[in-house]
């Protein structure tokens, strides 16, 4: 199982007087997650006071019609988004209150992200995306003198989802299960605590979908990754080992 990180990776996020507290010290919490978007004249609610929590080691899907606001709850909970109001926690410390380059600090460290539409730079071979987070961790300076034992990393992460065949291929020619298999070691490039996925499976064929939620299995029993997915599709929720539903903005 992973070990804690050391404070001096992944600092203890500190309590303000009057802040939304902890509930439950969970590993990952959200305490009434809002978030409204204003397009226009009319605010647009989309998440409206969400609660939940995640056990370390535990594998949650989050089901939801299309336009529930799954993705929306999923970037806010990786610090991709900033709530309207509500707190997100990682293991009892605030997350929220977090800003500028401490929280582009947490967001890289504490999680892995992967999408539905894979986001790799085309313009990059297999082995480069999956560098990309290491680079933006360790920055230019530090980069050439970690750049050796992190390419090795990279490669056996590749290796890790079959694609050791595949380093020096660049998206376009590589198949969309291949595409998802590069997007899952890019996030797990950082040995990330929390894995966040966004319709993983929602571009791909039945059989191709099967591999990959097989693989996030594997990652979640044998390596103990704390693994969130979310989710419209009914059969893909059932693989994991408990499911909340996102319904009028609320998980029930």
């Amino acid at each position: 199982m992973k070990e804690d990180r050391p404070e001096s990776v992944v600092p203890a996020a500190r309590a303000l007087p009057g802040a939304i507290r902890s509930r439950t010290g969970a590993y990952l919490e959200a305490v009434g997650l809002c978030k409204t978007y204003f397009p226009s004249a009319a605010p647009v609610p989309v998440l409206k006071g969400v609660d939940l929590s995640v056990k370390r080691g535990e594998f949650v899907a989050v089901e939801g019609t299309s336009g529930s606001g799954k993705s929306t709850l999923l970037h806010c909970l990786g610090l991709l988004d900033e709530p309207t109001a509500g707190a997100i926690f990682h293991k009892g410390a605030s997350l929220s209150q977090v800003r500028g380059r401490e929280r582009d600090r947490f967001r890289n460290r504490l999680f892995g992200f992967v999408f539905q539409f894979y986001h790799l730079l085309p313009e990059l071979d297999a082995l480069e995306n999956v560098l990309l987070p290491a680079m933006i961790a360790h920055g230019v300076l530090s980069w050439p003198r970690v750049s050796a034992d992190r390419r090795e990393q990279a490669a056996h992460f590749l290796a890790g989802v079959g694609l050791e065949h595949r380093l020096h291929h660049r998206s376009n020619e590589l198949s969309g299960g291949e595409q998802q298999r590069v997007a899952i070691a890019r996030a797990l490039a950082n040995d990330p605590d929390i894995l966040l996925a966004d319709e993983p499976t929602g571009n791909l064929d039945a059989k191709t979908g099967r591999g990959i939620l097989d693989l996030l299995c594997e990652l979640n029993s044998e390596r103990h990754l704390t693994l969130v997915m979310v989710t419209h599709d009914s059969d893909v929720a059932r693989r994991a080992g408990r499911i909340l539903r996102l319904r009028d903005g609320v998980v029930q």
